[in-house]
């Protein structure tokens, strides 16, 4: 099983093919493989060791796990396909990889709900597909039984701290506590600048991850401005419903009527027309995931806080061709790692200062040697712990 993705394969110069597809990176680090675990991502630095500069080898059809003599990719995510944030984002990394190596289109299914999840992903499996990458936790639960149905197809899922550990299941996560605490501390310093302490953080309905998510933009926040006010609004209508634009707009105007200077929305389909609503009246505002934000045109960006799908799955697709990440593991990417073509996971100022890109700069060196593994351990405890 699965004997296509751990034979030797024949050289290809594979991560060229990412470079010229989607924009080269220069980071020297490199991501940390978890050992499997249900336990939330390590607080502790990733490996300050450099890289390897040699090419990963591989042939991309080694990828064709039932022998057609065709590689097709599936995606099932719970939000919109062109949500703008964290959705799209997968679904744009796995198309730049087919497009760049003259695969077929991935066969996509979005807004599917966690009640209909295995009833989606099972006709998907029928597809005579290769590869199957799950966009969220939140429609996981029918993965232990679907990995055992379907043996030879190979199943990725971006599940996140805490998803269960499966043999037949390629995991790769991120360290939230990181992330948020880079995004507080550059929104800060935006604050500080634009001479105002107030800010909120728009979520869905306060599940765990989005509580270790904003209570370390919280902590991020304080270390710039120690009296800021902050706020966490839930805006849907019920769980994982990071689509509600109608919730996420009532919470936006009542942010914006209490003199608000940032928001971000940490949501999904209703990420974009906050955003909107948002460079309308000034008010500082960042993305939830997409590592290309700054680079927008119709939409402007104060910040791009990169917790990029699309960068994860294709470091880990680079990773499956070279035989080196495989069903049953997990690959944690944390603040200072290369997750893809757009680099390091962590919050960037889009336009700043040369001040304000040194103090981003300083603070991301702290948080990738694990300087506040201790408060964000706790964090981690608080939302994690029950």
């Amino acid at each position: 099983m699965k004997a296509h993705f751990r034979k030797p394969l024949a050289a290809l110069g594979f991560a060229a093919l990412l470079f010229t597809a989607c924009g080269g990176d220069d980071s020297s680090s490199t991501a940390t493989e978890a050992p499997a675990s249900s336990e939330a991502p390590s607080s502790e630095a990733p490996s300050t060791d450099a890289p390897s500069t040699e090419e990963p080898s591989g042939d991309v059809m080694a990828l064709d796990s039932n022998g057609d003599g065709v590689v097709q990719f599936a995606l099932a995510i719970p939000g919109p396909a062109n949500d703008g944030a964290y959705y799209q984002a997968l679904v744009d990394g796995v198309t730049a990889f087919t497009s760049s190596n003259d695969l077929p289109d991935p066969i996509i299914v979005d807004k599917i709900e966690a009640d209909k999840a295995a009833t989606a992903m099972d006709d998907l499996a029928q597809q005579n597909v290769d590869i199957i990458a799950v966009g969220a936790s939140e429609i996981a639960g029918p993965l232990a039984e679907l990995t055992e149905k379907y043996p030879d197809i190979f199943w990725y899922c971006n599940c996140g701290a805490g998803f269960a550990d499966l043999p037949g299941l390629a995991q790769t996560l991120d360290d939230s506590a990181q992330i948020s605490y880079s995004a507080g501390y550059a929104t800060g310093l935006l604050l500080k600048a634009a001479g105002n302490n107030k800010a909120t953080f728009l979520g869905c309905c306060d599940l765990n991850f989005e509580k270790e998510a904003y209570l370390a933009y919280e902590l991020g926040l304080k270390a710039v401005l120690p009296d800021v006010e902050f706020s966490y609004v839930k805006t849907g209508a019920y769980d994982y419903d990071f689509d509600n634009t109608a919730g996420a707009t009532e919470a936006y105007n009542a942010a914006k009527a209490a003199g608000v200077g940032a928001v971000y929305a940490y949501l999904a389909g209703a990420l974009e027309p906050i955003v909107q609503l948002a460079n309308a009246d000034g008010i500082i505002t960042m993305s939830a995931g997409s590592s290309k934000a700054c680079e927008s045109t119709d939409l402007t960006y104060n910040i791009a806080v990169k917790f990029d799908a699309g960068d994860y799955i294709l470091g880990a697709l680079d990773r499956i061709v070279a035989g080196t990440f495989k069903e049953g593991e997990k690959l944690t990417y944390q603040v200072g790692d290369n997750a893809g073509p757009g680099g390091s996971p962590g919050a960037v100022i889009c336009d700043p200062t040369p001040e304000q890109q040194t103090a981003m700069d300083e603070i991301g060196a702290k948080l990738a040697a694990g300087e506040f593994g201790a408060e964000l351990g706790a964090i981690k405890g608080q939302a994690y712990g029950g």
